[in-house]
């Protein structure tokens, strides 16, 4: 696949094509170490909603997230001689943790960079996977534009959490295994940070069931791509404070995930805060999971637009379960 740097502001359908196949091969050479996760109906959000309400569960996935997917993926494919020097990324918290777990699996050394506001219980596990994190008192995406440049200046790999090819590959075969378990989904619901997991998902539906709506949802607080793909172009989004921490920030300028979301999103849903912790209460009681901030922004955005799916069949994404304790019980109650 063509390389993040120097990516098309439009992509056709060779980059798409080439893009599949990737995630193909992700599919079948991720196993066993990356766990196929489970797609579960939910008889009550089902009935609530008035739609067919399957689950995908990515926070049973290792470490607690999909990030664990593109993480292996980007390590898998890293060429030998560099896996001495390790390599550098940037995260809140989840791409943080898949990475550390994929190195320390791959005797790779990891360098996290990250931001003195991310959550506690995330850097804590990150550093217990063998992690470096390096925490600075900025925003997320200037957080992650230094560690680019730490990366190219020590002369080691940045990983990107979503503007690569490889990464971005690695997420999508959560596409695969939704058509594997479910082929005649009318409607994916995923929670969006940088794009990466969308667009994989979106590129692998594309060719195994099109015509699936594929549906962004964001954080009324902090939807910086969804603001963009409206502008036509990457912008900065003034942001508060959201339970979706893992979804938070800017977008990297110039990222793929941009044009990819351009392309192959069917529409886009914001949610508050409110419908954010209704969500997550739903699923700890209907289900008896704890989930985080940003797979309730998933939930909430099908329960926004259940009506249009009334009678059809729905999966949205569990994108992840890394959330403190005492914040997950302040939220649900």
């Amino acid at each position: 696949m063509p390389a993040a740097t120097g990516s098309p502001t439009v992509v056709d359908a060779d980059y798409l094509d080439a893009l599949y196949e990737a995630i193909k091969d992700a599919h079948v050479a991720l196993r066993p170490a990356v766990s196929i996760t489970p797609l579960t109906y939910s008889a009550r959000l089902s009935a609530i909603s008035g739609c067919n309400v399957l689950l995908k569960c990515e926070h049973l996935q290792h470490t607690g997230s999909f990030k664990f997917r593109g993480a292996s993926n980007k390590i898998r494919l890293l060429p030998v001689d560099q896996h001495q020097q390790g390599v550098i990324a940037a995260s809140s918290g989840n791409h943080g943790q898949a990475l550390a777990l994929a190195g320390k699996r791959a005797g790779v050394p990891v360098t996290v960079y990250t931001t003195t506001s991310a959550s506690a219980y995330k850097v804590e596990a990150m550093r217990a996977l063998g992690a470096e994190v390096v925490c600075l008192p900025t925003d997320p995406l200037s957080t992650e534009l230094e560690a680019a440049r730490q990366a190219k200046a020590q002369g080691k790999p940045f990983v990107s959490p979503y503007n690569d090819p490889q990464v971005i590959a690695g997420q999508g075969t959560i596409g695969i295994e939704l058509f594997e378990q479910a082929p005649e989904l009318d409607a994916v619901f995923v929670a969006v940070g940088g794009g990466g997991m969308i667009a994989s998902i979106a590129a692998a539906l594309r060719v195994l069931k099109p015509g699936t709506d594929i549906i962004g949802c964001w954080p009324e607080n902090d939807p910086a791509l969804q603001q963009s793909l409206k502008a036509g172009e990457i912008i900065d989004v003034d942001a508060t404070d959201t339970l979706s921490d893992g979804t938070a920030g800017g977008v990297e300028p110039g990222s793929i995930t941009f044009p990819l979301c351009q392309a192959l999103l069917t529409d886009t849903v914001l949610v508050s805060e409110a419908e954010i912790r209704a969500a997550m209460r739903d699923i700890a009681s209907s289900e008896r999971w704890i989930i985080e901030g940003a797979a309730g922004v998933a939930v909430a955005g099908m329960q926004k637009l259940a009506e249009r799916y009334r009678g059809k069949r729905v999966a949205v994404i569990l994108c992840g379960r890394n959330i403190l304790l005492d914040k997950f019980l302040e939220a649900v109650q």
